[in-house]
């Protein structure tokens, strides 16, 4: 019973960092009905965006939680940024053309920032620095609990919970469900789309930084190939839970961590990367919009 709660916790820690990629996913297919699969890459970039951060401001001389609050609003930021020149200049000129076009510029792209990180960063892995040391261990009875993974997750539900707030509390999240409806009407009821769906992609880039800079202080060896299979996971998290709904999201990321986390602790962890793609084929034969999906019409 201690392993299982001790598998619970572990699942629901590793499903909350897939959850910020996955959120990412979901956001632009609600507002373009496209799969970014770049947004591995910009997971990847958040985290070396952290490394070099916290080595240029010498962060790591005095490990604090501020230091890691300012390490991670430093990613953000600039994943917000790559967000942003990703879809301005790869995805808006061919936002008309045929779908397949965007797809296979989605999958350019990855591959852009996938050899750009070998070629910038170096194919080595480089480790973490150390940007928060707990002074104390947490245990409840016998399950131990890591620090890191109670700071992971309570920064993760802090940053889902403000984006839950943007999305269905404020005039811009308004702005962005009117155009994850229909575009044409969006623009003729006078709202701005190109700027919408800018933000959209800032705002999931944004929370795949923060997702790399969070794996990095529990997984600390990173390297510019790290995005490609969790963002696949992600994707796979994404469909799960119904692609184009945020709770779903969340919901298929967490049923996806612990999945993966209780094969590897009760089963044989040779078989941890191929479970997503199983679930994502019974996912798709059993129910293929997913946990929390709806049925879309499309006009041909």
């Amino acid at each position: 019973m201690v392993e299982f709660f001790q598998y619970v916790i572990n699942g629901i820690s590793l499903g909350s960092i897939y959850a910020l990629i996955a959120i990412g996913y979901t956001m632009v297919f609600g507002v373009l009905q496209l799969i970014n699969f770049a947004h591995g890459d910009v997971y990847m970039l958040g985290a070396f965006v952290g490394y070099y951060s916290a080595k240029w401001f010498h962060f790591t001389d005095k490990p604090s939680l501020t230091n890691l609050i300012l390490v991670l609003i430093f990613a953000m930021v600039m994943c917000a940024s790559v967000g942003y020149i990703i879809e301005r200049f790869a995805y808006r000129p061919l936002r008309k053309a045929p779908r397949i076009n965007l797809l296979i510029t989605a999958v350019g792209v990855s591959l852009l920032l996938e050899f750009s990180g070998q070629l910038i960063f170096g194919s080595d892995p480089k480790f973490f620095p150390e940007l928060y040391i707990p002074q104390t261990d947490l245990s409840i009875g016998e399950i131990k609990i890591n620090p890191l993974q109670v700071i992971v997750l309570i920064i993760s539900l802090i940053l889902m919970g403000f984006l839950q707030y943007i999305v269905f509390r404020t005039r811009v999240g308004r702005a962005m469900r009117a155009v994850s409806f229909n575009h044409d009407l969006a623009s003729l009821m006078g709202i701005p789309t190109n700027k919408v769906i800018s933000l959209t992609f800032m705002l999931g880039s944004a929370l795949a930084g923060a997702g790399g800079v969070l794996v990095g202080i529990i997984y600390p060896r990173i390297e510019p190939m790290m995005g490609v299979m969790p963002g696949l996971k992600a994707f796979v998290a994404a469909v799960l839970g119904g692609i184009g709904n945020i709770a779903g999201a969340v919901v298929g990321a967490l049923t996806l961590g612990m999945a993966e986390t209780f094969l590897v602790g009760y089963w044989a962890s040779t078989y941890r990367d191929a479970l997503a793609f199983a679930l994502l084929i019974f996912i798709l034969l059993v129910k293929p919009t997913g946990l929390f999906g709806t049925n879309r019409t499309e006009k041909v």
